[in-house]
């Protein structure tokens, strides 16, 4: 199981020894920005380190916009505070509703992202707001979507709705840190070249890896979630 995990300032440098925990791990998604206002202390020792360590690294932002000029101002300063460690996925994390339309204000954030530079541009949705924001998934270059069922470290639930990431945790633990940790898995049809930009990938037919991801309601194909992906539904209640 590709194994991933996602950073920010709660996880102190100090505390890591990165050579250990660079060995458990296939990609690190580094938080750069909260919002505008508000840079992640550390996000840049973070990518330093671990691309010392040859891990791939991508970047996410917590976004915040008010209206579509200040996500666009947002998707700005996301841009030059990373674009210099050329990551290889960036991600909005998508988890207030920041303002009325978040559908539009994201869709403004992301296009913004790309007109700037970005090549691969995804959206993380939290789980219980997914429906509400009703975001464009079609424009995204990959979903991420966090639920945790028991929450132990282990993943034993499944997201009601369509996802190339899932976040199964956030309290996992790996060698080279004693704290809790955020992990995800592949949960899609996408393997995890995909994400790193390291090799070619093929992205529209199921593979092994994604398939074996699948713990939870085996009866669910990947190509289910493939089809429920592209038409933006949820999973049936089968799943």
């Amino acid at each position: 199981m590709s194994r991933i995990l996602d950073i920010s300032e709660w996880q102190v440098p100090t505390t890591i020894d990165y050579q250990k925990l660079a060995q458990e791990l296939d990609l690190v998604i580094v938080r750069v920005q909260y919002g505008s206002n508000y840079i992640d202390k550390y996000y840049q020792t973070h990518i330093r380190e671990f691309k010392k360590y040859g891990i791939p690294v991508a970047v996410y932002a917590w976004v915040r916009g008010v209206n579509r000029i200040d996500m666009e101002q947002e998707a700005n300063d996301f841009y030059q505070r990373a674009k210099e460690f050329d990551p290889c996925f960036w991600w909005l994390d998508v988890e207030e509703e920041s303002m009325t339309d978040m559908r539009e204000g994201c869709s403004a954030y992301l296009q913004k992202l790309k007109a700037l530079g970005a090549k691969r541009v995804g959206l993380y949705i939290a789980h219980h707001l997914y429906k509400k924001f009703n975001l464009n998934v079609a424009e995204a270059d990959g979903i991420w979507i966090p639920h945790y069922g028991m929450n132990d470290g282990t993943p034993n639930s499944q997201p009601e709705f369509a996802c190339d990431l899932h976040q199964y945790t956030s309290v996992g633990k790996l060698t080279g840190y004693s704290g809790h940790l955020d992990l995800n898995r592949l949960l899609g049809s996408r393997n995890i070249e995909w994400f790193t930009n390291t090799a070619k990938s093929n992205n529209s037919l199921p593979n092994q890896e994604a398939a074996s991801k699948i713990s939870v309601g085996d009866q669910v194909s990947v190509q289910s979630f493939a089809t429920h992906y592209a038409t933006g539904e949820s999973i049936p209640d089968w799943v």
